[in-house]
């Protein structure tokens, strides 16, 4: 792939500002992208309409253009797609590829078997609704399939579909397109080559490339970070009340991000300007470094402190 075909993004959820963890993720897919001298964009993910919070969008493209983070293209919000994943839901549906679904999720949780923290769905609904119910969501039937794909940092990863993860949702019982099936729509209609994101996104990405393969849509290449976690060892999150990053110590906070992305920038850049930071870090991106960290397994999670 010729360097100036490389197209990566950064596509964050309106569900609060910008936490540390999620400047990671923007800072590691930009330098990515503007290290092999491609484009950068941006997607709001706002399609889980009921956790967006009013304002949060705006508040996050301001924060990425605090730290230096401009976007290539203009951006897309997932709000206005309805009609392209209606479309692709329409193809799944034709090609007999999904089914309806009228399980609860207490009846799925009754009935799952768990691995992790991941519910695998027994495939109640699979050959068919029990008689008197209607359908709440609409599943993919993933067979027998075992997803293979060689992720930048983590290597090799497998996962056996049927029995890590069982038949998920597309359309959800609220009637919102799935996430698993927006993102893989959105990543074809970008032109997406390179996805860099956090490695909370691991397990989600073999559930990506068999919707791709079944919509007949190109793979991208995969390079999952670690997560930053907080002091119990949870997840920077909003859910865990992650603190947000700040607009006016933005070299400070960026160089604390490649500090942590293991990029050893030279001291006295510190509290250079936010451009020559990102200078020194665009010219010397060396992702490679994350190979070895005991952070990046499927499962775990590096701490920031």
């Amino acid at each position: 792939m010729e360097c100036s075909s490389y197209k990566g993004r950064f596509a964050p959820s309106p569900t609060g500002p910008l936490h540390f963890g999620s400047l990671v993720a923007a800072v590691g897919s930009y330098l990515d992208a503007k290290h092999h001298q491609g484009k950068w964009l941006v997607r709001i993910e706002d399609l889980d309409t009921p956790r967006t919070i009013d304002g949060a969008a705006e508040d996050i493209l301001n924060t990425l253009e605090a730290y230096g983070l401009y976007w290539d293209e203009d951006i897309i919000y997932q709000s206005q797609r309805t009609a392209a994943y209606e479309a692709a839901f329409h193809r799944l549906q034709d090609a007999g590829a999904i089914y309806p679904c009228c399980c609860t999720r207490k009846e799925i949780a009754d009935s799952a078997l768990q691995r992790g923290d991941e519910l695998i769905y027994p495939g109640t609904c699979r050959n068919g609704l029990a008689q008197g119910k209607a359908a709440r969501a609409w599943r993919v039937h993933v067979n027998d399939a075992q997803i293979s794909f060689r992720d930048g940092p983590q290597g090799d990863i497998t996962q056996n579909l049927a029995s890590e993860v069982g038949d998920f949702v597309v359309l959800r019982a609220d009637g919102l397109f799935a996430y698993q099936l927006a993102v893989v729509v959105d990543d074809a209609f970008q032109n997406i080559t390179h996805v860099v994101r956090g490695a909370d996104l691991l397990c989600s990405t073999p559930r990506q490339i068999y919707l791709q393969r079944l919509l007949g849509l190109t793979t991208p290449a995969y390079m999952h970070l670690p997560v930053a976690v907080d002091a119990q060892g949870e997840k920077l999150s909003k859910q865990t009340l992650a603190e947000p990053v700040g607009k006016n110590n933005a070299s400070s906070t960026l160089f604390d991000a490649l500090v942590f992305l293991r990029q050893q920038p030279p001291a006295e850049l510190r509290f250079s300007a936010i451009e020559q930071l990102l200078a020194w870090a665009t010219a010397n991106w060396q992702p490679e470094t994350l190979l070895n960290c005991r952070e990046l397994g499927l499962h775990e999670s590096a701490q920031f402190t």
